[in-house]
C-alpha cells in the first residue's frame, strides 16, 4: 500500500494511528514527535503520505505543513485535530492540506480518508 509519516507530540496517538494503519496494509516508515523533527523525517523517508497533528511543541501542524508544502508541492498530507479546532482546519486546508481526521480516531474514518488521499 502506502508509505506513512506519522507526526504527533503524543506517544500513544502515534500509536494507535499506526496499529490502524498497519492493520489496513500500509507501511509507517517514520515517526516525527513534533513539528520540525516531522518536516526532517519528511525530506529523510520521502513518505506516499503524512499524518500530521496541528498542536505540536517546537513547530506546528501548520507550520511544518508549509515547509513541507514548500520543499514538495505534491506532498499528502492529512491534518489531525481534536475536536473543536475548526478555524486551524480551515487554515490547514488553505496551507495545502489535502484531508483532515478529528481526534478521537474513528478507525473507518482513517482508513477512508487515506484511501481517498491516496486516489488522487
Amino acid at each position: 500500500m502506502a508509505n506513512i509519516l506519522i507526526v504527533d507530540d503524543s506517544r500513544t496517538s502515534r500509536k494507535m494511528l499506526r496499529s490502524m494503519l498497519e492493520e489496513a496494509g500500509h507501511v509507517v516508515v517514520a515517526e516525527g514527535v513534533n513539528g520540525e523533527d516531522g518536516y526532517q523525517k519528511f525530506k529523510e523517508v520521502n513518505p506516499d503520505l503524512v499524518t500530521l497533528d496541528i498542536t505540536m511543541p517546537v513547530l506546528d501542524g501548520l507550520e511544518s505543513l508549509q515547509m513541507i508544502k514548500q520543499y514538495n508541492g505534491e506532498a499528502k498530507v492529512i491534518m489531525i485535530t481534536a475536536a473543536g479546532q475548526k478555524e486551524k482546519m480551515i487554515q490547514a486546508i488553505k496551507c495545502g492540506a489535502a484531508e483532515f481526521i478529528v481526534k478521537p480516531y474513528d478507525n473507518e474514518e482513517v482508513k477512508l480518508t487515506i484511501q481517498k488521499v491516496l486516489a488522487f
